[in-house]
């Protein structure tokens, strides 16, 4: 007979990932004290499809742990993407965000931009898909990566990551739509 080996409930774990600036704190210097870089990444993630998953990945791999800031609610209604979006609340996609094993900690923000988050947090590495320019230094840029100025004087590098042919929330909302 095999010995029942106590193992900590799933939703507990996932929950556990789920940060405030407060509670990210801890462990922000926790692993930078165990040699691990930042990675820091965000989005409105709406609907979790195929691009989000192999964008998260890749960006995972740039470093030691994963950060995704994601935008609440009413900064989503501001972005202006749809009438309808976001289509899932808030704490439903950083729950599901927190729920991939190579992302360590999901974070939501209000504010239109993560400028904020992104002093906070001060990643290593500032990751963006392939629709921004990590070169670009032009503020009022479309292709300006926010807060790629602060990692840099920091020291830290901006990344692109090119999505995955085929695949946005976009794409799937108009899609429903359609049928």
């Amino acid at each position: 007979m095999v010995p029942y080996i106590h193992k900590r409930p799933a939703l507990e774990i996932i929950q556990e990932k789920i940060f405030t600036q407060e509670t990210l704190l801890k462990p922000l210097i926790v692993w930078r004290f165990k040699g691990d870089s930042i990675v820091f990444t965000n989005g409105c993630f709406d609907i979790i499809h195929r691009g989000h998953i192999d964008y998260l990945a890749k960006a995972s791999d740039l470093g030691g742990q994963l950060i995704v800031g994601i935008n609440s609610d009413a900064s989503v209604k501001r972005l202006g993407k749809s009438n309808a979006r976001p289509l899932q609340d808030e704490q439903t996609r950083a729950m599901i965000l927190a729920s991939l094993h190579f992302v360590s900690g999901v974070i939501i923000f209000d504010e239109d931009t993560p400028l904020d988050l992104i002093k906070f947090v001060n990643p290593e590495v500032l990751v963006k898909g392939a629709d921004y320019d990590a070169n670009e230094t032009n503020k009022d840029s479309k292709k300006y990566i926010v807060g790629s100025d602060v990692v840099k004087a920091n020291k830290g590098e901006v990344k692109t990551i090119e999505f995955l042919e085929g695949f946005s929330t976009t794409a799937i909302e108009q899609k429903i739509k359609a049928s």
